[in-house]
């Protein structure tokens, strides 16, 4: 993904794509990069899986969502236990 300003305008791009061609493995892959880009790991990992059950061969997608799915360390100075 390029310039983070254009995201918004990437996501509503790609959820388009996702529309008119939903049985393409590639366009959730690049709405799943999208969201990502934006910060939106859920809707990241929603779309890297759906691209990943169109296109079981798609090695991007499982690589993003190892590491997508990874367990968040608590920020320093948090009160949360891990």
């Amino acid at each position: 993904m390029g310039r983070s300003a254009r995201v918004p305008e990437a996501i509503e791009f790609f959820k388009l794509n996702v529309e008119m061609f939903p049985t393409a493995a590639n366009c959730y892959d690049s709405l799943g990069e999208a969201y990502a880009a934006s910060g939106d790991k859920a809707l990241a990992i929603q779309n890297y899986r759906r691209s990943l059950e169109l296109n079981p061969k798609n090695a991007n997608a499982e690589k993003v969502l190892e590491r997508l799915e990874q367990p968040t360390a608590p920020k320093p100075g948090s009160r949360e236990m891990p």
